[in-house]
């Protein structure tokens, strides 16, 4: 099964686009964004774009309109847009996916179209990409050429913070601003709304740099789960807190190799600054050699002096060994990760 990314999508849809795709994955905002350049792309002249988009709601939607959306010439242009959003694939019947389905076969008789169906994150399972997609994902892709929307790592998520703040005529560096990520979420919509409310207190208070104080003062910090939370829950012997945060990873669907990898990350950056703290090296250095900001830093040696050097080793032999049997097992992933977390 072929699945695009967002850049694979942008460069696509700007030479020569198919007919259909379907947008999924965690990150709204990058789907909304992708849905605008499309837009720009296939209807550049204002005057027609009126004339050269169809848009489709779930609201009162029903696969004959689709068809009726699809029948159209565009106008003055090669190719019609026609967007269709706000369907629930985990709500939906197997007949009403496949009477949807029949509608999307009528795509090859009018190839003068680009349809994008966008679906919500909690609105569509994917199943485990890309190994064992769903069996819905597997149907549409029948149809539509899916693009993937995955949440921006870490790094790529500070620098689009870093140019958002840019260009509101703040300055911003990228150690504030992966603290900006951690304080108030991963979700591109909120951080925009955040970065926003921020600048322009700053602003108005004619400053033109942000500040940690001024982030707290204005900003709503996140309710999500990390792999630090995760993994102090963890180390600290409080299960039904693990299985929890757990339980939300798996509702998130994120690869249990992923969730793995991020807390053995986690304890080896424990207990690189338990060594460096114990030989009296300053937080500022541990930052610098770790490249994780002084504030986590400090978090990470408030749960220290809650564990032992000889528990944290046990952690890591503990990882390492999960690691093998997720590759190798054939237990389900998730079931290993239970298993961890009870036998520590």
């Amino acid at each position: 099964m072929e699945i695009l990314n967002e850049a694979a999508f942008r460069k696509e849809i700007k030479g020569n686009p198919r007919t259909g795709y379907l947008f999924f994955g965690d990150e709204d905002y990058l789907k909304s964004h992708a849905l605008k350049q499309a837009r720009e792309a296939l209807s550049p002249d204002p005057t027609y774009a009126f004339f050269n988009e169809m848009k489709l709601d779930a609201v009162d939607f029903e696969p004959a309109r689709l068809i009726d959306a699809l029948m159209p010439m565009p106008m003055m242009a090669e190719r019609k847009l026609v967007t269709l959003s706000g369907l629930n694939f985990n709500t939906m019947r197997q007949n009403e996916l496949e009477a949807f389905c029949d509608a999307l076969s009528s795509l090859n008789e009018y190839d003068y179209n680009v349809l994008i169906v966008t679906v919500a994150a909690d609105c569509f399972n994917a199943g485990y990409l890309p190994k064992s997609p769903s069996g819905t994902l597997t149907k549409l892709s029948e149809h539509l050429v899916p693009v993937h929307f995955e949440r921006c790592s870490t790094a790529k998520l500070t620098a689009w913070i870093q140019k958002h703040f840019s260009h509101n005529g703040i300055e911003a560096d990228p150690a504030f601003c992966s603290l900006f990520a951690e304080y108030c979420g991963h979700s591109m919509y909120i951080l925009a709304n955040e970065i926003d409310k921020l600048s322009f207190y700053c602003l108005s208070q004619q400053k033109s740099r942000a500040t940690e104080a001024d982030m707290k003062l204005c900003c709503t910090p996140a309710l999500e789960y990390d792999a630090f939370a995760f993994t102090n829950a963890i180390m600290e012997g409080r299960n039904d807190a693990a299985l929890a945060i757990l339980a939300d990873y798996r509702f998130r669907r994120i690869e249990p190799v992923i969730v793995l990898g991020d807390v053995t990350r986690v304890i080896c950056d424990m207990i690189a600054i338990r060594s460096m703290t114990s030989e009296g090296t300053p937080n500022a250095e541990i930052s610098s050699i770790l490249r994780l900001h002084e504030f986590k830093v400090g978090l990470y040696q408030k749960c220290l002096r809650q564990t032992t050097d000889k528990r944290l080793r046990r952690a890591l032999d503990a990882c390492t060994a999960a690691d093998q049997s997720i590759k190798s097992s054939s237990l389900a992933g998730y079931t290993l990760l239970e298993q961890l977390i009870c036998n520590l």
